[in-house]
């Protein structure tokens, strides 16, 4: 539900600034009533805009910027290579079909849609996290009980030391914490045949949400030096295949389960559980 999530953002920033700037000096803060009428502006305008791209007021982007989130997470993590900018770059080292590859299926729920017009690439290749505090919008919405299916073709998962996949939405922490996502949950299944399906059990409605996928914000960014590979440090929800007793799965499915009521205060098309990105951790083809 992206762009309630984003007014919701923009409006809690906006109030929290105004509390800390009437906090005591001691206290530190360097908000002020400045900062969060700008961001209260930003949250009016971005309510007359169509949220179909990127928006910002010269101010204030709703464009992720992972670094932020992300800047002063140390040395890159493996699966990461530094380019002739000085930065990082992790498809220098990881192939493209470490990620979705292509989509079998889609079968949108109500509300969905956002997303949709670029889709396969949307949900290929590597997440495009926006840390803590922000969702990705780089994102397909699922919709009210809508469902993916997705290969990795020609790779596959295997089932190795740990977790052995991640999937990736665009959860936030209310403010800034992790015992208070916004979440829209997703269940999650495996195949190695695109018929035969086992699924981790997704029943939880409110935090924690356990199996579920879609409750874990995203860290790692094309170029932020956090690989997507990385349980520990990517973000997003790891799966292993041990917990279900399988040891290969070629193909990826994800149903919304969050419940939404459509339509609702998010808009017409932008409901339900919203897919960036899913890695393999233990591929078959490295």
């Amino acid at each position: 539900m992206i762009r309630s999530s984003l007014r919701f953002w923009l409006r809690f920033r906006a109030s929290g600034a105004l509390l800390l700037a009437s906090l005591p000096a001691a206290c530190g803060s360097s908000s002020s009533p400045t900062e969060a009428s700008a961001l209260d502006a930003a949250a009016r305008a971005f309510d007359a805009s169509d949220g179909s791209e990127p928006f910002t007021d010269g101010e204030t982007t709703l464009v992720p910027d992972a670094s932020e989130s992300a800047g002063d997470a140390g040395p890159a993590a493996p699966g990461t290579a530094t380019d002739a900018s000085g930065g990082t770059s992790d498809a220098a080292v990881l192939p493209a079909d470490r990620f979705v590859t292509g989509v079998v299926s889609f079968t949108p729920g109500p509300c969905s849609g956002f997303g949709k017009s670029d889709m396969p690439g949307i949900v290929e290749g590597p997440p495009k996290g926006g840390g803590a505090q922000m969702g990705s919008l780089d994102v397909v919405s699922l919709g009210v009980g809508g469902e993916i299916v997705l290969s990795f073709a020609p790779n596959a998962i295997v089932d190795g030391p740990g977790p052995d996949f991640i999937v990736f939405e665009n959860p936030f922490y209310i403010g800034g914490n992790p015992m208070k996502p916004y979440a829209e949950p997703g269940e999650v299944s495996v195949s190695d045949d695109g018929s035969t399906w086992s699924t981790y059990p997704c029943t939880a409605t409110s935090y924690p949400y356990g199996s579920c996928a879609g409750w874990h914000a995203v860290y790692s960014a094309p170029g932020n030096g956090i690989s997507p590979v990385d349980p520990a440090t990517a973000g997003g929800d790891a799966f292993d295949l041990a917990d279900l007793g399988v040891t290969h799965a070629r193909f990826v499915r994800i149903r919304d389960v969050s419940g939404e009521v459509c339509p609702d205060a998010g808009g017409p098309n932008t409901d339900g559980f919203d897919l960036d990105a899913i890695s393999i951790v233990n591929a078959e083809m490295p």
